[in-house]
């Protein structure tokens, strides 16, 4: 592995990841802006954005830009986040060209044609109804709004349908002059590529960004609580989470080996006990999302009706127990775990790009796979401990949605988590 850093003249930083035995490339721009950049009457802003991109530029219509990319066998895609938008593309080694002019061209001369503006907004909203239809999906907005109530972090990724409809072309562009400078940007890519060529192309393409730079937060403030709704399903949805760390916390890797031993995998305590011995549910797993000021570490499962009120019991109860009871052969089991997801996710160049443009834009910096694996077998068995301790002192936040006649009462399961 080659990893090298160029930061251009506008502040834009780009970053390579060489690879030799590849013949492809992937490469991409990570927008440091996201749905915690937004205020309350533009929400879902960023997420239409990245859909818009798409949609023609002064030099291309939306069908060519498909065309392009697709015409040489290429992939692209994007996404919005909380805290970051990417767009990005695998191609073969020969056509980074190709592929960089085409991310260049959709970042700065979109023409948010007003036609396509319509049709688009209406796949948005097509796009929350489906969310709203699917209730193991729609109980993570739940969960985060009331864990991050009155705050961008709390809101939706998507917008509400009134935001939707009411965004407009103006809107877009003044949100985009604004965050979608130079310096809120990582240019990304891996695979078969000569660092200084891929600094010249982006140097050359990426000549017409917004010198503007607005990039204040609003701080991330854990509040809790929770919010049941009735709703006529075949199963109860069911998040309860607690507040935790950031991604730069000392203890971060602590706490992803604890939530790997209580819910990351078939040999978990939750699915053992609440999957094999008890036969309560299809799915339960723990995890964790993190930003630059906080996070949040939670567990998820779907149960019936007539199992909610054993199922939320013992969930609470396997918790805490986690905390008192752990053996050094699960430390050691979810460690290795830990290791091989990190060594497997660096065998994708388009995982290594998009892990490579994120440890900068989080970080400051690259981290090694060897930096990272040492960090994980630094975990011992008490800093596992500490870390799924501290957890619990935080004020829980549940979330249920379904048939919840019997689901237990929220002080009675806060209670079970202090005791």
């Amino acid at each position: 592995m080659t990893v090298e850093l160029t930061q251009l003249d506008n502040g834009m930083i780009v970053a390579t990841d060489r690879l030799d035995h590849v013949e492809s490339v992937a490469l991409g721009s990570w927008v440091d802006v996201g749905a915690r950049h937004e205020t309350p009457d533009i929400n879902g802003i960023s997420h239409m954005l990245e859909h818009m991109a798409f949609k023609g530029t002064r030099r291309r219509s939306a069908l060519q830009i498909s065309e392009e990319i697709e015409s040489v066998g290429g992939q692209m895609n994007a996404y919005t986040s909380r805290e970051n938008t990417a767009y990005y593309c695998k191609v073969l080694h020969e056509d980074q060209e190709l592929a960089i002019d085409v991310i260049a061209d959709i970042l700065q001369h979109s023409t948010l044609d007003a036609k396509e503006l319509e049709r688009e907004r209406q796949v948005i909203l097509q796009e929350i109804g489906q969310a709203n239809d699917t209730p193991d999906d729609i109980i993570f907005d739940h969960f985060q709004e009331t864990a991050l109530p009155n705050q961008s972090l709390g809101r939706s990724i998507l917008g509400s349908p009134e935001n939707v409809s009411s965004l407009s072309r103006d809107h877009l562009f003044d949100f985009m002059s604004r965050r979608y400078s130079p310096k809120n940007m990582v240019f990304s890519a891996s695979g078969k590529v000569e660092h200084q060529r891929v600094v010249d192309m982006v140097a050359e393409k990426f000549d017409s960004l917004p010198a503007h730079e607005e990039h204040e937060i609003e701080p991330l403030k854990y509040e809790g609580g929770s919010r049941i709704e009735n709703r006529k399903l075949e199963q109860v949805h069911v998040i309860m989470g607690l507040p935790t760390v950031s991604y730069t916390h000392d203890s971060f890797f602590d706490l992803q080996v604890f939530n790997t031993l209580l819910g990351g995998g078939m040999s978990s305590r939750l699915f053992q006990e609440i999957r094999e011995k008890r036969g309560l549910v299809y799915s339960v797993y723990s995890f964790s999302s993190h930003y630059v000021d906080g996070g949040l570490f939670s567990i998820y499962a779907g149960t019936g009706a007539n199992d909610i009120g054993e199922l939320m019991p013992v969930m609470c109860d396997e918790l805490v127990r986690a905390t008192e009871d752990l053996s050094e052969e699960e430390v050691t089991r979810a460690r290795a775990q830990l290791k091989a997801s990190v060594v497997m996710a660096m065998e994708s160049n388009s995982g290594r790009c998009e892990t490579l443009a994120r440890q900068i834009q989080i970080f400051g910096r690259p981290q090694s796979m060897e930096e990272i694996v040492a960090k994980v077998d630094a975990v011992d068995l008490e800093s596992v401990r500490r870390a799924g301790k501290a957890l619990l002192d935080g004020k829980p936040t549940i979330t249920a949605l379904g048939p919840v006649d019997k689901m237990p009462e929220y002080d009675t399961l806060t209670a079970r988590l202090r005791s």
